[in-house]
């Protein structure tokens, strides 16, 4: 069995268009579009990419953009005293704070004083509690985007027996509460499971496997129940190589689908990002 790429940039394409058309009718209707702001502490290689793609998206779907950046050196106290005031400008729907940030700064508590009514990633206590609840339109991009995906294959999730390996706040644990939303059988594994050697046991039995831990090869390609979904959110870096969390090639052999490092999860953040912040706008105007 050779597994069907899930290549994201597909469905963000998709996506997209989508976005595009609702954000054209909304300034049609209202004469005004929604606008992100993004912060950032210092400077990031990897954020500067991930800052690249949000300007360029929203420009292409119509969406405001501005970026609000501070010196490495800032003192907690500088963007607390920024994003207070974000969160009062009504001309600025969305925000998101970018990591990583300087070791000085409480990224946490960051997120936290976003408006939960502005928060871009979904990552502030009340929107991911609307995650517990099954009540929520935003939500941490990256759980967001394996959701996307696995609804991508067309396959019915109602019942399938899913292991979510990482619990991490922006990918694990929300992904592992929208999936029992859908009525999903999941297990969380983590560093404990690992370390009772149980990891194998909980990975082959998953007919959806979801591997978001950041070390290259944790899964192992013969681990993978035949006919498994795949989604490997990790990105790691093996000398001049990007590779995932599953070793691709024998897990490939085995499973249904299997999301390509890169390639697969990454390309739809984005988009899920932009959709985050047009559903914002769209609360706050009906507000």
């Amino acid at each position: 069995m050779a597994g069907t790429l899930l290549e994201g940039k597909a469905v963000a394409e998709r996506l997209k268009e989508g976005i595009a058309s609702e954000v054209a009718a909304l300034k049609g209707r209202r004469g005004s579009s929604p606008k992100l702001v993004a912060v950032q502490i210092g400077e990031n290689a990897s954020s500067a990419v991930y800052i690249k793609n949000q300007k360029k998206a929203a420009e292409s779907l119509g969406i405001g953009y501005e970026l609000k950046t501070m010196p490495a050196g800032a003192s907690q106290a500088e963007p607390e005293k920024l994003i207070r005031a974000l969160n009062a400008d009504a001309s600025v729907t969305a925000v998101i704070l970018q990591l990583p940030v300087p070791g000085q700064i409480d990224a946490k508590k960051l997120v936290n004083m976003i408006s939960p009514d502005k928060d871009a990633e979904g990552m502030h206590p009340q929107n991911l509690g609307r995650i517990l609840l099954g009540n929520f339109t935003v939500g941490p991009c990256t759980a967001m985007a394996v959701m996307e995906l696995l609804e991508s294959t067309g396959v019915t999730l109602y019942g399938k027996e899913a292991v979510v390996v990482g619990h991490s706040e922006i990918v694990g644990k929300p992904l592992a509460l929208m999936l029992l939303n859908k009525f999903v059988t999941t297990t969380v594994c983590h560093i404990a499971t690992g370390e009772r050697g149980l990891l194998p046991e909980h990975v082959k039995r998953a007919e959806i496997l979801v591997v978001a831990v950041g070390k290259a090869g944790i899964v192992k390609g013969d681990w993978i129940r035949p006919g498994a979904i795949v989604i490997d959110v990790g990105i790691n870096r093996v000398g001049d190589t990007i590779v995932g969390d599953v070793e691709f090639e024998a897990a490939a052999a085995k499973a249904s689908y299997i999301t390509p490092v890169p390639g697969g999860v990454g390309p739809l953040t984005t988009a899920i990002l932009m959709r985050n912040t047009v559903e914002l706008f769209k609360a706050q105007v009906k507000g």
